[in-house]
């Protein structure tokens, strides 16, 4: 049940339930970090969403070479979450952020980049021959 679950999905119900929830913006500092150079690295609340994104991206990209129905079933899925954000981008107005936008774009590339690797390895398990 667990593999056919989209990452992504987390991400945006994580998004709901702080713009829900917490009352916390995606501007809400959450940190700051001096770097060695001097610098000061503040790190916010809609920072620390997309960091997660781009790391459950990667675990994404990584189940897509995988070929099965819970594979399928979880590409179906992922679909199924980028028409919600999409959804809730174009017509909620909390949702109406850059941040927020930058969710949807690595939900699309969880759904395009998920079917070219499994339609790839797929190609490759089943060619007979050289």
């Amino acid at each position: 049940m667990l593999g056919t679950l989209p990452l992504m999905a987390i991400v945006i119900i994580i998004y709901n339930i702080v713009v829900y929830l917490t009352g916390l913006s995606m501007e809400s500092q959450i940190t700051t970090i001096t770097l060695v150079s001097g610098a000061i690295w503040t790190i916010a609340v809609g920072d620390l969403i997309v960091f997660v994104a781009l790391m459950l991206l990667f675990f994404e990209l990584i189940n897509s070479t995988k070929t099965g129905t819970s594979t399928i079933v979880n590409h179906g899925l992922s679909m199924l979450v980028l028409l919600i954000a999409l959804v809730e981008f174009i017509v909620l107005p909390p949702f109406g952020t850059s941040i927020f936008f930058a969710l949807v774009l690595l939900a699309l590339f969880d759904v395009i980049a998920g079917f070219t690797v499994t339609i790839t390895a797929a190609r490759r398990d089943f060619t007979v021959g050289e």
